[in-house]
This record gives structure tokens, sequence and C-alpha cells, in this order.
């Protein structure tokens, strides 16, 4: 049986090297130049090693004529958010027009995209039918099997996640359980239907931005109230059945996304949620209040706002992965160009390149051979590089006098004792 992944980002390519250990695969990307690294045994993401990718067979391409060869589709395309926050389905439907061409009768489709309940069969099944002139469930059968990557996690991997399967009738259901049960081995979870399998996804995270949003209201109060914030949350976490949360930026392509789909869809059959779009409300404001917070303590410190210089440290949605998609570093770096002052980002994990295409920001190609040049550092993203290099003597030779120091993820501060500058952390 020849299986088909659609989609080789961080989702789709560990996926289909899974399945590439127990059938024949075929990967495809509309990206060219991601198809001929992947060919060159090279992953950009960083999620496969260069030795992993060598070890299996899969048909890179990016020529969809070679999907006719397949009978089980994997849809792993991205599913973000527009500028009004809104789902966009664009990737899912150009994905389901391409598969609905090469759709033979006995083939399956599984999509594991984020979407709202209802996406794979009111709109992706009717797409696969048309392109098709197949008939649903009598010609080919339909699944959903959400995602659970955690992009740069070596522990939680693909084959170490329950995998959760639904199926559009009983048999469907037991086939794709079954496909999926050669390469899974922290067990299937049969989903009752593929709107649960739906649901199920969107609220895993949901669930996890409205615990960081606490998290974040929480450092907000705390804040005011002069008192600091991981102090707090150390001692709290003492108690047995505390969740250990923390404060921070929260973006990405899962936690800062997922919630607008269920938001969405809970508007569209009339009901306004307003516990989730609290806590988006909360988290998408971080950016704007670390700039503040960072303005209001050069000016404490005597400092000139207007055209100070500030370094900010990591512009990736997280740590230790090359991933850009949807970072609210980028609200930082707004906030503070609207203040007046001159932000440069030195990101050493990610493509330069990449972010200023996509984001049009000034970077910084090194930290060496700095002295005293900015007025603060962020150190927005906590890249082990940043762990392992970023020492008092380090930060003084890069501030000036009377320079402020912000620790969004607050894991300096025992490095910086008796330091000659001001450190602050969220």
């Amino acid at each position: 049986m020849k299986i088909a992944v659609i989609g080789l980002g961080y989702v789709g390519l560990p996926l289909a090297v899974a399945f590439a250990k127990e059938f024949d695969v075929i990967g495809f990307d509309i990206k060219r130049e991601r198809v001929d690294e992947l060919k060159n045994g090279i992953d950009s993401t960083g999620e496969v090693s260069s030795e992993k990718l060598k070890s299996v067979s899969i048909k890179f391409t990016n020529n969809p004529e070679d999907l006719k060869e397949a009978y089980f589709y994997i849809v792993t395309v991205p599913t973000p958010i527009d500028n009004h926050k809104n789902p966009d389905l664009k990737p899912l439907i150009k994905a389901s027009e391409v598969v609905g061409k090469y759709l033979k009768k006995g083939d399956y489709v599984v999509y594991e995209s984020t979407v709202y309940p209802g996406v794979t069969e009111e709109i992706c099944v009717p797409i696969l039918e048309q392109e098709s002139g197949l008939k649903f469930i009598n010609d080919f059968k339909v699944g959903y099997s959400p995602e659970r990557i955690n992009p740069g996690d070596k522990i939680h991997t693909f084959e170490n996640i329950i995998k959760v399967v639904s199926g559009c009738d009983k048999e469907s259901l037991e086939r794709i359980a079954e496909v999926y049960g050669k390469v899974v081995k922290a067990g299937i979870y049969k989903a009752e239907s593929i709107k649960v399998a739906e649901a199920a996804k969107v609220i895993e995270n949901t669930q996890r931005d409205l615990n960081i949003a606490l998290m974040n209201e929480l450092a907000l109060i705390f804040d005011k109230m002069n008192i600091d914030t991981k102090n707090v949350l150390e001692a709290a976490g003492t108690k047995w059945n505390f969740l250990k949360f923390e404060p921070g930026l929260v973006g990405g392509h899962c936690i800062g996304v997922d919630p607008y789909y269920l938001t969405f869809k809970a508007q569209e059959i009339g009901y306004h949620p307003q516990v989730i779009l609290a806590g988006r409300k909360i988290n998408d404001y971080m950016g704007k209040f670390i700039a503040e917070k960072t303005v209001k303590l050069l000016i404490k410190n005597d400092k000139l706002v207007k055209n100070a210089k500030i370094l900010i440290l990591g512009f990736t949605f997280k740590e230790n992965i090359p991933d850009i998609r949807n970072t609210r570093v980028i609200d930082i770096y707004n906030e503070l160009i609207e203040y007046g002052t001159n932000p440069i980002v030195y990101e050493p994990v990610a493509s330069k390149e990449d972010i200023e295409s996509e984001y049009e920001i000034k970077m910084l190609d090194s930290i060496n051979n700095i002295n005293k040049e900015f007025d603060a550092i962020i150190m927005a993203v906590k890249h082990d590089i940043f762990l392992k290099e970023l020492k008092k003597k380090v930060i003084e030779n890069l501030l000036t006098e009377n320079g402020v120091f912000v620790d969004v993820k607050g894991v300096m501060k025992d490095k910086l004792n008796d330091a000659r500058f001001t450190y602050w952390r969220l």
C-alpha cells in the first residue's frame, strides 16, 4: 500500500518518515525548494536528522501527478488565521482539490490539519467529490486524526504520542486505526466521530492557551504590586495539585491559532464565547505590555526613549526551533517602533533571510565585538545558545550605562547577581 503525505512541514515530515518504516510513502509539497532539500537529506525545520531522513525511502515530489500512485492520503497542510483572526482554510481547500483530482475508488483520505468541528465533512468532502466525480462513503472513505506534534520536542515524537483517529463509518475507523497502529507505539484512541476528533484537537490547545492567559494576567497584576511573579509561582507550585504554567508570549501555529477556530465556529452558530476570547485578548496583549514596560524602565533610568537602541534577542515563536510562524515577538518590535525607539533583532536559530523577507525588520548578524551600544536588551526567546553564552559580563558589554535587561521568560536572574544594570522579568 502506498501512502501519500500532503504537506512536509513540522507535522508532515516526521509522519512521513515514521510511515516509511512500514509502507511505501510519497511525500508531496508544493514548495520545490523544500522537496529539493529533503531529497538531499536536509530538514531545515530541524525536526528530522539527516541520518534518520536518509535511513528511509520516501519519494519526495512537488509533482501532483505522482499522487495517483497512492491509496491512502494524509493531509498535513497548515491552517492559519487571517488578519482578522478568522480561519484561513485556503491551504486545506487547495490540498483537497489536488487530492480529489487523483482520488480513485477505494481510496482513503485522512486529515490532520487543525480545524473546527465540521470542516472535514462539510468543506473538504464536497471538494473531494467534485474533483474526483466519486461518491463519499460509497467510493472513498474519509477520516480525521488530529496532529499532536510538538516542534523541537525529541521525546514526545509522532510514534510516542497516543494517536486519536476517526472515520466516516465503522469500516473506515477500523482501517484507519489499523494503518496508524502500524507505526504509533503509544497506542490508538478511536474517537466516536470525525467531529469529536476535530473538537478534541481544537480544545487541547485552547485549554493550554487559557492556562497561560491566567499566568499572564497574574503577571500583569503582580507587576503593579511590585511582586516577582516567578517567585509567587514557585511558592504556589509546592502544592501537589497546582498546575505549573508560566507567563510569556503565545504564538506559533497551534496555541496562538487554534482557539480562534473554535470561537469562529461558536459565533457562527450563535454563541459568543467569553472565557476563550478573554484569554486570547490577554495573550495577544503581552507583546505590547513588554515593550511598554521596557520604555518605562528606560525613562526611570533617565534614558532618552527617542532613538533608544534596543536589542531583541530571539524571534522564533518558541525556543530552539527555526519556526517564525505567528511569532509574537513582532508585537514587541512594532510597539517599540511606535515609541520612536530603534529596535534591532538578533536571531541565531532561524533564517535571517526568511525573517527579513516576511517581516521586513532590521536584523543583526552577530552580537560579538559590540561595545556598550544598546540602551536596553529584551531576551524574548530562551534559546539554549543564549543561556550558554549570555553572562553578566557579556550583557554589561552590550549595554550602555544604566541600561535595562528585560528577561521575558525569567531564566537569567540567577546568572545576573549584582549586575550593573536594571533587570526585570515577566
